[in-house]
């Protein structure tokens, strides 16, 4: 059996009697949507501002995404690093050795590094399927083998 929903335009908060009668026929307040008018002079009205997911860039014809070479080599070393089974720690600590700094401009932590890690499995199959991955993994494979020697 599925679920029935019901959403209704209000002109005003509904008033206790009202929400014990729907109870009362089996409704089940799920939800309250808020609204109000938008200051159109502020510019935002409009507009939407979504992140562009770390590893890409707006292209030069403002449309398309495109690779960013720096960005995507930060995915790339912190997936080698998991790969060789580092802490969240070691792989910030190596990524600011390198020099590479977060999106503000600050060192990684641990934090940041883990909340990397939804945009890490969107990025992943890409970067796996890639020759440079190939080339990588025969390091890894070598480095890893010299440390449990």
């Amino acid at each position: 059996m599925g679920k029935e929903h019901l959403r209704e335009p209000v002109a005003a908060p509904p008033t206790p009697d009202e929400i014990r009668q729907r109870a009362e026929e089996g409704w089940m307040l799920t939800a309250i949507e808020w609204e109000r008018e938008a200051d159109v002079m502020s510019g935002d009205a409009g507009c939407l501002k979504e992140e562009i997911p770390f590893g890409l860039r707006v292209a030069e014809d403002c449309v398309h995404l495109e690779e960013n070479p720096v960005e995507k080599e930060v995915l790339a070393l912190i997936l080698e690093m998991i790969v060789a089974d580092q802490p969240l720690s070691e792989i910030a600590a190596g990524l600011n050795r390198e020099g590479y700094r977060t999106r503000l401009e600050t060192e990684w932590t641990q934090i940041a590094v883990f909340n990397m890690l939804p945009r890490l499995i969107e990025a992943a199959p890409q970067i796996f399927s890639s020759e440079e991955w190939r080339l990588r993994r025969s390091e890894i494979k070598t480095r890893l083998a010299e440390i449990q020697v």
